[in-house]
């Protein structure tokens, strides 16, 4: 029998993950993930607190268990990675950690002795297969949690004038006040698989802002001084890495130094296919074929294998080979910029106007729409009853195609999102806009 219940607060601890921002389809896989990371009782505390931020308070309410015991597994949590802990409105408020970014990549950035680390790559590179990729991103979602950073020094000379801050890691460094840099989870999974080839250093994924302060304070993550984080950065140029951000415009809580081997994200756009998986730039490359030589050397660059050579024109003398580009899948993250010896290979603005979220706030809510959960963030309070038939309800009328497609077209989407914000104030929740 306590078998049986072990197993069945596991599995509504699976189901509670599927309802956040990325789908968690359960299977025996995931539920070894999850009896591996928590325990029965942190399980327990998960199921039954808000989906959303909320106060220790309101946790109280909804878990019925004592403040003492709730803060303890909080605590513990929290340095675990399990659950998120923000300094909002005055006050700590915490939510579930959701698979990504979440789940997997604090439990391959925690450091110390005694630690399972082997095990946990093993059971994650496990569970997030072809058919995790498929749940979340094999639909042709149209946005993401992450999106692509160009390296500026990719830029033609003419674009250089034109772009816009949130497209600039300088200026995010510029602006931001507190910066930490913790181990990059995809390498330290392909370490610990023996799978890791490239001699990148391990120490790479960034944050800023009240992230930065989250991973500071729960041992995730390394504090560093705006010197460092530029220097940083320019190392990351230097080996040709993708600059993998946070899809917003303001508030960015981190960027992914990314090489095409060991990157989850990389390796799911080039293997399988999954181009939702990361949205592109607003640029995207070209050659100037009267600078090509023909080397190749954009080619073996690209992360993603969108560029192929070819025989060159025979009207061509000067070389035997063409860079072709394929514009369909292109990040335009100028990482064959950056390796093209004659200049022939630059990165130029996108015909087609790339959607970026406002904030965090922003594109919560439209992912969350699109991937089927967004009733869950409206309605977040498992304890009531009420609120459990409101999710029900919206949620049905939500994940009608024509609805949701209505909801996140360009004539609607903003009036959607206006609507969102104006309830969130109403229930004096603003500082969630705060994201």
């Amino acid at each position: 029998m306590g078998h049986l219940v072990g197993k069945d607060v596991f599995r509504r601890l699976g189901r509670k993950l599927d309802g956040l921002e990325i789908r968690v389809p359960w299977n025996e896989k995931l539920h070894a993930v999850l009896k591996e990371l928590y325990s029965a009782e942190e399980a327990e505390l998960i199921v039954r607190m808000p989906y959303g931020l909320s106060t220790v308070q309101e946790i109280e309410r909804a878990s019925g268990q004592e403040s003492a015991t709730v803060l303890r597994l909080l605590g513990e949590m929290t340095r675990k990675g399990l659950v998120m802990d923000l300094w909002l409105g005055g006050e700590y408020r915490y939510t579930p950690s959701p698979m990504i970014v979440g789940l997997f990549e604090f439990t391959l950035m925690r450091v110390g002795p005694d630690l399972n680390t082997r095990e946990w790559a093993r059971l994650l590179h496990d569970y997030m297969d072809e058919a995790f990729c498929e749940a979340n991103w094999g639909d042709g979602s149209c946005f993401s949690i992450f999106r692509t950073l160009p390296h500026e020094e990719a830029l033609r000379q003419a674009e250089c004038a034109e772009i816009l801050d949130y497209d600039k890691a300088s200026a995010l460094i510029a602006g931001t006040k507190r910066f930490s840099i913790g181990l990059c989870s995809c390498r330290h999974e392909m370490l610990h698989l023996g799978e890791k080839s490239c001699d990148t250093p391990l120490e790479s994924c960034t944050q800023f802002g009240y992230a930065a302060e989250m991973m500071i304070r729960n041992g995730l993550g390394r504090e560093v001084g705006r010197r460092e984080m530029k220097e940083h950065f320019a190392r990351s140029r230097d080996l040709g890495l993708v600059l993998t951000a946070d899809n917003v415009r303001k508030n960015m809580r981190f960027v992914c130094h990314c090489c095409s081997c060991c990157c989850y994200l990389l390796r799911g756009i080039s293997r399988h296919g999954f181009t939702g998986i990361i949205l592109t730039s607003g640029y995207i490359a070209g050659i100037t074929r009267e600078k090509c030589s023909g080397c190749g050397l954009c080619a073996q660059a690209c992360p993603i294998n969108a560029i192929a050579m070819v025989a060159a024109d025979t009207r061509s003398p000067k070389r035997k080979q063409d860079a072709v580009i394929d514009t369909a899948i292109c990040l335009g993250c100028g990482v064959c910029a950056l390796k093209c010896p004659s200049g022939a290979c630059r990165l130029t603005s996108r015909e087609q106007r790339v959607i970026t979220p406002e904030s965090t706030f922003e594109r919560v809510m439209l992912h969350s729409l699109e991937k089927g959960t967004l009733q869950n963030l409206l309605f977040d309070n498992p304890a009531r009853i009420d609120q459990t038939f409101l999710r029900f309800f919206t949620g049905a009328f939500l994940r009608l195609p024509p609805v949701k497609r209505a909801l996140l077209s360009d004539s609607l989407r903003s009036v959607f999102l206006a609507t969102v914000k104006g309830g969130v104030r109403r229930q004096g929740r603003g500082w969630a806009l705060e994201l």
